[in-house]
């Protein structure tokens, strides 16, 4: 276990003596702290915490989303907006230190998730008063006048939570302050404010006639969709970890083109990109060039790690390897277009290619993706045959051979990709070292020594 550092125990007990000194106010006496209602909102939050601590209920009820996921925000932002600052403080606490902690250190993580919603809530509050929240007696009728307020109240307890976790980040990673807070406010605040707008609900039914009872009808559709989210997560997750360990598989029998497969993926979502792909597509893409080489599991290993030249029936055998990785993967269903371009991606524009010898638009237009970053990739990367190419040499390559190799889209696309972008070239070889570099006269792209990805 990594112990966490000193900095962030500093970090943490500052946070933690911040909560304390925000709640004080409500315990203080004359206090004006509408306990009723605290007390309700406090054990609402506390009891939809209280599952995910069962490891089978929590699996079962999505106790297994990701701790910060803010499933139960709602619940928060309604105190934020129905108590004074301090009270909507006291709400936070017990829900925060009884989170389930996949993790050790299990005290510093719970005191952590206290602390930083407690200070989370206390900015919503503070906001939503400032801009002049409902009084607690107002009617149902209130709820256009508390719209502005409950939206300023989100993104307060957005801005704050993701500025604390940032601050956590580079103190307990050790992460650079721009890398700690890079995407965290992207990322947050779409379901803050989304999370603002059912505890806005959750405010005016409290507040109606129909009282605590009907506030918490509100909450079912918001923890289903959260259940709903946690299946998918854990969904993409199994993809992923299939993906990993096929990769793993093939690096571990091929290792001269280890971190290969990775760098193709995000080659051809490079080009995806240009392309205008987006969403699922894009994942597609990447999935196929991750997987482009399943199929050398099926090729020999004397083969794969021949030095010298391949002989015309092991260049044979090596072809096939397409055709071997489609019969592995052609049973994922989640890959889709992706199996169709590990089996075609070595096929060219001009039909010589294999195996089918497809041409032009009969080749699927992820294959020509994959082919494309699968050629960039193998002539930058110093290989045991083969030295790596500069990269303005490698696209000078592409470019010749598009029309008759490659489709010219996409070689175009990984040109324009890499003049914004760039690429960091890296060595396959057993033997890790530096970029060697390339020879005077590169020499064409197809008679390659051995079968080039």
């Amino acid at each position: 276990m990594k112990p966490l550092p000193r900095t962030a125990r500093a970090y943490i007990v500052c946070a933690a003596l911040g909560a304390g000194a925000c709640a004080l106010p409500a315990l203080l006496p004359p206090s004006p702290t509408p306990w009723a209602t605290a007390g309700l909102l406090a054990a609402l939050y506390a009891l939809c915490e209280l599952p995910a601590r069962c490891r089978l209920l929590g699996r079962s009820a999505g106790g297994s989303v990701p701790m910060g996921t803010g499933s139960f925000y709602p619940v928060l932002l309604a105190a934020a907006l129905l108590l004074p600052p301090a009270a909507a403080v006291l709400t936070a606490l017990p829900g925060g230190l009884l989170a389930r902690v996949d993790e050790p250190p299990a005290r510093w993580r719970r005191t952590w998730r206290a602390a930083a919603t407690a200070l989370a809530v206390w900015a919503a509050a503070h906001t939503a008063a400032a801009l002049d929240a409902p009084a607690p007696g107002a009617p149902a009728g209130a709820l256009p006048h508390a719209l502005l307020p409950a939206l300023g109240a989100a993104l307060a307890f957005c801005l704050v939570l993701t500025a604390l976790d940032g601050g956590i980040r580079a103190t307990a990673d050790g992460l650079p302050p721009r890398a700690a807070w890079r995407g965290l406010l992207g990322r947050a605040l779409a379901p803050h404010l989304v999370h603002g707008l059912v505890g806005l609900m959750m405010a005016v039914l409290w507040r109606s006639p129909h009282g605590p009872a009907a506030a918490l009808l509100v909450l079912l559709p918001m923890y289903l969709s959260c259940w709903v989210f946690a299946q998918y997560h854990h969904e993409r997750a199994a993809h992923q970890a299939t993906i990993r360990a096929l990769v793993q598989a093939v690096d571990i029998k091929d290792s001269y083109t280890r971190g290969h497969s990775e760098r193709v993926g995000h080659a051809s979502v490079l080009i995806a990109r240009e392309l205008g792909m987006d969403g699922d597509r894009l994942d597609t893409v990447r999935f196929a060039g991750i997987l482009h080489d399943v199929g050398k599991l099926g090729v020999p290993t004397r083969v794969l790690r021949k030095d010298g030249p391949l002989t015309p029936e092991e260049r044979r055998i090596i072809e096939l390897h397409p055709e071997y990785g489609h019969e592995m993967v052609r049973g994922i269903g989640f890959l889709g277009e992706a199996r169709a371009a590990v089996l075609h991606h070595h096929e060219r524009i001009d039909g010589t290619g294999y195996p089918y010898g497809l041409r032009g638009e009969e080749i699927p237009e992820c294959a020509r993706v994959v082919a494309v970053a699968d050629a960039f990739d193998a002539m930058t990367s110093t290989r045991s045959y083969s030295r790596a190419r500069p990269v303005a040499t490698a696209l000078a390559e592409l470019e010749r051979c598009a029309g008759s190799h490659f489709d010219p889209r996409m070689v175009a696309a990984l040109v324009r990709a890499l003049d914004r972008w760039g690429w960091r070239t890296a060595v396959t070889a057993d033997e890790a070292g530096t970029q060697v570099p390339a020879p005077r006269a590169p020499g064409p792209l197809a008679p390659q020594p051995k079968e080039p990805a």
